[in-house]
């Protein structure tokens, strides 16, 4: 009996210990779903790969291609475009990405290609730099700032005047949504970013404040992603926070 009654009073205080009231959330608070994104399969033709080895190889060293690189998370998303022309078909997606992706791996020596996702004006999501959709990889796209960011580019070319396609604009606002809402980031809010890179607008070791979506131009000295696709930002920024379900 006494040995029972100890019992009883041990479990009466570990239950008192122990707060009982709503269990925390498992995830992020405002969150959106994944996109449609087509995996770099689609696009990247067997030879491709070993030209981009052969690009970044060191070859006093024989260093090829070195592996992805990853972040603790995405907290910033930022925006360009190709820079190419805009009276493409949409099915000749690939053969424009696989072009983007030679110049920047055979052209500069580049080992990948820079943009972690490219979306073309009918509003397809292609996946870009290897490493994997769904984590926070490092890219080669805002010099000063590849870290902690995505860069998204719009295929074509959107300076003033240019018009821009409202499929597009969704399909930007959609990945938006869904890499900042895995951080829980306000795509309307501003971020803090230390710059990697004195080159950059901000000094190496600086911290900027810079928009959660944010232009080309706001961290490097450019005229990306064009000023018709630079006044669509607000538009983006806003529909991203109502896919997480913010109300605004």
């Amino acid at each position: 009996m006494v040995l029972l009654f100890v019992l009883v009073l041990q479990g009466q205080s570990e239950d008192r210990a122990v707060p009982r009231g709503p269990a925390a959330p498992s995830g992020p608070r405002y969150g959106a779903p994944q996109p449609k994104i087509v995996p770099r399969s689609a696009w990247l033709k067997p030879g491709d790969e070993r030209h981009a080895r052969e690009a970044a190889q060191d070859r006093e060293r024989e260093r090829t291609k070195p592996p992805p690189k990853y972040d603790d998370k995405v907290v910033a998303v930022f925006v360009h475009h190709t820079d190419s022309p805009n009276g493409y078909d949409c099915a000749d997606s690939p053969g424009i990405i696989r072009t983007i992706s030679a110049d920047q791996t055979a052209g500069r020596h580049w080992d990948d290609i820079g943009y972690n996702f490219l979306v073309d004006r009918c509003g397809t999501i292609y996946e870009g730099r290897a490493g994997g959709s769904g984590r926070a990889v490092t890219g080669a796209h805002t010099q000063g700032f590849n870290h902690r960011t995505v860069g998204v580019a719009a295929i074509g070319t959107f300076t003033q005047g240019a018009e821009v396609p409202p499929a597009m604009t969704e399909a930007i606002a959609r990945l938006a949504a869904w890499k900042l809402g895995l951080s829980d980031i306000d795509p309307r809010g501003d971020v803090r970013l230390v710059s990697s890179n004195g080159q950059s607008r901000f000094e190496k070791g600086e911290t900027a404040e810079l928009p959660a979506i944010a232009g080309h131009d706001d961290g490097y000295r450019t005229t990306c992603p064009g000023a018709a696709l630079k006044a669509h930002l607000p538009l983006i920024r806003e529909r991203a926070a109502q896919l997480q379900g913010r109300q605004t």
